[in-house]
């Protein structure tokens, strides 16, 4: 395993971080624990998880299974995901932009019928108590990494960070970061931890693979010029970069993209001819380096500068082993522009303001 600095911190995680957004759903507990610690096994040191994800039962997965060996891990969670409120509170009003970034308003993601108007967002209450239940059910009484799962419009800024800023005073929290954020809000939020003289956000976790690259146009390079770690999600664009889908052909039973709302979001993402196409010029890429797509898609993301850690989900330990041999492989510069060539295909180059 590799293990590399988080951002300008002195926190060092493995090159691989395993996910675990599908135990609990996807997978079910007693594989999910074996998974885990199978990980461990291998030298994986870094998990991620996150309270929204099957509705806090995921948090408590992890923590049976990193019993008795939680101090040599860094757990990362998160917090302040829109969630869908109880029948009994209406409908929500989702704030925020509507721009060509976001064409539509968030649709909130359901956590049962007792959320109430105050069990979502980065408002101080919310973060104060989602902490103190990731911390129960993750049988722990500190999180390394604690994580403001996406934007919140409707609380000022500086009232979240105030509040992460007391959580790592009050020692339940080791370091701050942010998911989901966009290179202006992170720059804001720097900006304010400086001026406040706050803790601040030393990683940020956004979506990154083949294709998507859009944090290579200014996420990055503010992550790389700040010090900020970078821990990107959906390598594998929900598994789409396997290349085990085929065009023309409805989503595998069980997979991501047949999982009911949540498969129908990742359809909107991928599932179209030019991302098949892009598919087909990128595995004949990596066949030519003598890879498989998955490691190549893998590989390609921990060749790019200032990228800190892949956060890589999992449904089997066989799938976790073939996905860390990724780690360590060196890809050649005609790969590398073989895919700038395919992501130029997916996006052609247009007028770019900046230098």
């Amino acid at each position: 395993m590799e293990y590399r600095k988080m951002g300008r911190t002195g926190l060092k995680v493995s090159a691989f971080c395993l996910g675990t957004m599908m135990f609990g759903r996807q997978v079910d507990e007693a594989e999910s624990i074996r998974i885990i610690r199978r990980a461990v096994d291998e030298g994986i040191n870094f998990i991620d998880t996150a309270d929204i994800y099957a509705n806090t039962e995921t948090e408590r997965i992890v923590g049976k299974a990193i019993k008795g060996m939680r101090d040599s891990l860094v757990i990362a969670s998160k917090a302040g995901h829109i969630r869908k409120l109880g029948a009994k509170y209406g409908e929500q009003v989702i704030a925020g932009p509507i721009d060509l970034a976001r064409p539509r308003a968030f649709k909130p993601w359901p956590s049962g019928e007792e959320t109430g108007p105050n069990d979502t967002g980065l408002s101080r209450k919310n973060l104060m108590q989602s902490v103190e239940g990731s911390l129960k059910r993750l049988g722990t009484d500190y999180l390394d990494i604690f994580y403001a799962h996406m934007p919140d419009y409707d609380t000022p800024l500086d009232e979240t960070l105030r509040a992460m800023d007391d959580l790592v005073r009050q020692g339940k929290v080791r370091y701050l970061g942010c998911s989901n954020f966009r290179a202006f809000q992170l720059g804001k939020a720097l900006w304010l931890s400086d001026k406040h003289g706050l803790a601040r956000w030393d990683v940020i976790e956004p979506p990154f693979n083949l294709l998507a690259r859009d944090i290579e146009y200014e996420l990055l390079p503010l992550c790389i010029e700040e010090g900020v770690g970078v821990a990107v999600f959906s390598p594998m664009a929900a598994g789409f970069l396997s290349g085990k889908y085929e065009k023309g052909k409805p989503p595998i039973e069980g997979k991501r993209f047949s999982m009911g709302g949540q498969g129908f979001v990742y359809q909107q993402k991928y599932w179209n001819d030019i991302d098949f196409d892009a598919v087909g010029m990128l595995s004949d890429i990596a066949r030519e380096h003598g890879h498989s797509l998955s490691r190549f898609a893998l590989a390609w993301i921990l060749n790019k500068k200032g990228i800190t850690s892949i956060v890589s989900g999992t449904t089997s330990v066989e799938q976790l082993l073939e996905n860390m041999k990724a780690v360590g492989v060196r890809l050649p510069q005609d790969a590398l522009d073989a895919c700038d060539a395919v992501w130029n295909m997916l996006h052609p180059p247009r007028l770019f303001y900046g230098r």
